[in-house]
């Protein structure tokens, strides 16, 4: 395999166990734990590996007692390096053959192969064994030993290994321990799995035919769909040169750690979309449409519109003070005042109270726009995904209520403000009093003087009876104006009252928004992403 080629391998592993590192990032409380777990396994170990010596591959023989595995070890190696038993043909411990021993120790570190168990080739001194040079070969425990069943030694190193040589005998090849437990495990691995079907010279060239192809069938079954199968024997030699063929052509394409990890990867990758099928992208932003129905839905539920009806109704009681005939006003006074109550003593601390006591009274309301919210927005995810939008929604529920409560309790308008118009009008409707009054002193004068004749009258005008009529119809204007007066600020009172309604509401409706946005919106957009993100690493991490 060329320097680019290898290159262009790692990137690619690279960026898909980038999308891995995001799909366990943010996938807590989406995922299965066993499958998170999982990932993150095959992300320390391929973080480790892909450090680790390029120019070596590790091959692991793994097989049963009695398999042959140790005297296959030794005849590739050509050394007797692994004991092989006589009452009891079992490896207790590894033991590692390398072929180039440069850069190999801190993988053998890696692999935790003792130090007495590791032997070298110097490959370039072998006739013929130069094709071999980066190979790291390593004799497991049997995996059915007694030993193994207490010891993952061989559990570990079949997961780590580059490439795994399955050792069987013509006896036991079919054994259901090898495949419930590690074949069936390997689907998809075809490329880094190998078959040896040992003890070749105990079997007729028919017997052996018959059983090549017997194995072959029952590991398509398994799910293996390319079977690379190796007949030898240990004991001739028979088959050891297409077993070292098939060795070297992996050692020579240094794509060995690559592929396993790919497979590791595909696996996962597949069981990962079983478990989480993927959907179609969603927006990340909650659109102006649900953001201003969840503000209609709070500003609903806290009695926004009741609050500026009652703001609206004060400032109309309140304008009576002011901008009213002070005549209706006075006369007002001797009968009781069924309004007395929304004067201005308490006003302010009453609307308070209002603003309080409507959001902590509506809480099942402020729940029910919340969830609406969610739901709209959650509707053809995945279940898991759907909950995870309703509970962003509703995160900071038991805070919801109270901060609304608090917002909404600052917006209460300031009741003993009076507009500067009122005291003009209050000034012009006291100076029609005083006109009225004069006009009504003067006409006296002109009845007691001029018709009654009291006496004599201070100033001629004031006893001339002929001005009577004017002063009259002064006092007739006077009052005429001062209603007209009482009816158009009547009439502005009502305009005003409705702009200050209409400006209370809006800033009503803006703390709000403000506070749904915070707190509703902004924990479900954070979610929406989270979602697209991880179908977004999803379809990355796989091929």
């Amino acid at each position: 395999m060329s320097a680019v080629s290898t290159a262009q391998a790692q990137f690619g592993l690279g960026s898909r166990l980038a999308a891995l590192s995001r799909i366990v990032e943010l996938g807590p409380g989406r995922v299965e734990p066993a499958l998170l777990t999982e990932a993150a396994q095959l992300l320390l170990r391929a973080g480790d590996r892909l450090k680790l010596s390029p120019e070596h591959t590790v091959v692991a023989l793994a097989g049963g007692t009695g398999s042959g595995k140790s005297s296959l070890f030794n005849a590739v190696s050509g050394l007797e390096l692994s004991p092989i038993g006589v009452r009891r043909p079992t490896t207790a411990r590894t033991h590692a053959c390398v072929w180039g021993l440069d850069g190999a120790a801190p993988l053998l570190d890696w692999l935790q192969i003792q130090w007495r168990h590791r032997f070298a080739r110097a490959s370039a001194l072998d006739r013929g064994e130069g094709r071999l040079h980066g190979l790291i070969l390593l004799d497991l425990p049997d995996h059915d030993s007694i030993r193994a069943l207490t010891d993952p030694e061989a559990h570990r190193l079949i997961q780590v290994a580059d490439l795994v040589v399955w050792v069987l005998d013509p006896q036991k090849y079919a054994d259901a321990s090898v495949h419930r437990r590690y074949v069936a495990e390997l689907t998809g691995h075809d490329d880094v799995t190998v078959f040896v079907l040992n003890q070749a010279d105990r079997l007729t060239p028919e017997e052996q035919a018959e059983c090549v192809a017997d194995l072959e069938d029952l590991l398509r079954r398994e799910g293996v769909a390319h079977p690379r199968v190796v007949a030898t024997s240990a004991t001739t030699g028979k088959g050891i040169d297409g077993l070292k063929a098939v060795l070297a052509d992996s050692v020579a394409a240094r794509r060995a750690a690559y592929q396993r990890l790919e497979a590791d990867l595909d696996r996962l990758m597949a069981r990962l979309a079983k478990e989480m099928p993927e959907v179609l992208h969603v927006e990340p932003t909650v659109d102006g449409a649900r953001r201003a129905g969840l503000t209609d839905a709070l500003c609903d539920a806290v009695g926004v519109s009741a609050l500026g009806e009652a703001m609206e109704n004060v400032y109309g009681v309140r304008s009576v003070d002011w901008v009213g005939w002070p005549y209706a006003r006075w006369a007002a006074r001797l009968r009781p005042d069924p309004l007395s109550s929304l004067r201005l003593g308490g006003v302010k601390d009453d609307i308070r109270t209002l603003v309080g006591s409507s959001v902590s009274a509506q809480p099942a309301e402020v729940d029910n726009a919340v969830q609406a919210l969610g739901d709209g927005l959650s509707a053809g995810m995945p279940e898991v995904w759907q909950n995870g939008v309703r509970e962003a929604a509703r995160s900071r529920s038991p805070e919801l209520s109270g901060a609304l409560s608090k917002e909404l309790a600052e917006v209460a308008p300031p009741l003993d403000r009076v507009p500067g118009w009122w005291w003009l009008l209050k000034i012009w409707q006291y100076l029609l009093v005083v006109m009225f009054v004069a006009g009504l002193a003067w006409a006296g004068s002109i009845l007691a003087y001029g018709v009654f004749k009291a006496g004599r009258p201070p100033a001629e005008i004031l006893g001339d009876v002929a001005v009577l009529p004017w002063v009259g119809l002064m006092m007739v204007s006077v009052l005429g104006l001062g209603l007209l007066s009482a009816v158009a600020s009547r009439n502005f009172v009502v305009l005003g009252a409705g702009k200050e309604r209409d400006r209370l509401e809006r800033d009503m409706r803006r703390r709000v928004g403000a506070v749904a946005q915070d707190m509703v919106v902004t924990p479900v957009e954070r979610e929406l992403n989270r979602y697209n993100e991880f179908f977004g690493a999803m379809a990355a991490a796989r091929r």
